[in-house]
């Protein structure tokens, strides 16, 4: 990871119709070790409001807010001057990230993946031939995706973004008995710029991050939100009511020069 001072921003646009119960996930997970000051601004037509804070696992920050209807505009920026401490494996996560989810589907991998991969080489060396593949094997084109696609319907378009790269590597981790999950970021160097999202697996009791978009070198990587698949780190969310985002922009940069990712190393998210 990079120990260089990286600065994230998030600005967000969204016109409630209809009363909803709003959840953002764009504030920096907050994490033993890391060192950062930041702000988040909402308002509702113009007057300012505290939204509620929700502090999940591995950091991950929920901010909501119960909202009739009106424009909400979000502004939310942090500095982050000291990384934080890598995440240890969980006593449970072996279990959990070894289970299909709505997302990473991977009971439809199980023999794809046998016949795909070579099971009797470590984990390491398959995490990188699972990156390798998924990389060779998808198109990155915005747009070419639904929002309720998995990574089966990845894998038969041959097109995604970020989070269906992310889906893929993961389903086909735990097709072969390695834990994986997604992990939502801020990605500096990140071209297009935008929310980002790159996977987690367990190596030599490890989480070691994997990005088979490199779009972006993930020692500058900072996170935002964990778990299972996008389902768990998405940056907005409603409940009943109706939401149009109108608007969104992301910008993350390090100071100084951006780091250069082999995708060779083993790289732990800070």
């Amino acid at each position: 990871m990079t120990t260089s001072p990286r600065d994230v921003a998030a600005s967000l646009e969204v016109y409630v119709s209809a009363a909803t119960e709003l959840e953002m996930q764009i504030a920096v997970a907050r994490l033993p070790g890391l060192t950062m000051t930041e702000s988040l601004t909402v308002t509702i037509d113009g007057n300012p409001v505290q939204p509620e804070e929700i502090v999940g696992e591995h950091g991950s920050r929920i901010h909501r807010l119960q909202i009739e209807s009106g424009l909400v505009a979000i502004e939310y920026s942090a500095s982050v001057t000291t990384p934080a401490d890598p995440i240890p494996v969980g006593l449970t996560d072996r279990s959990i990230y070894l289970r299909p989810s709505r997302y990473a589907e991977c009971d439809k991998f199980f023999g794809f993946a046998a016949g795909q991969f070579d099971t009797s080489l470590p984990p390491g060396e398959l995490l990188i031939q699972v990156t390798e593949f998924v990389q060779s094997r998808l198109n990155y084109i915005p747009g070419a995706s639904d929002p309720i696609d998995g990574a089966a319907d990845t894998l038969l378009a041959g097109a995604g973004v970020c989070r269906d790269y992310a889906h893929l590597v993961v389903a086909l981790l735990r097709a072969l008995n390695i834990p994986a999950r997604l992990v939502a970021v801020y990605a500096p160097g990140c071209d297009p710029m935008d929310f980002h999202a790159v996977a987690e697996a367990i190596i030599d009791d490890e989480w070691v991050a994997v990005d088979a978009t490199r779009l972006a070198p993930r020692q500058s990587l900072v996170r935002i939100s964990t778990g299972r698949d996008a389902a768990d780190t998405a940056f907005l969310d409603n409940h009943r009511g109706t939401i149009n985002l109108n608007y969104y922009k992301v910008t993350a940069t390090v100071r100084g020069d951006l780091p250069v990712d082999t995708g060779e190393q083993r790289i732990r998210i800070g």
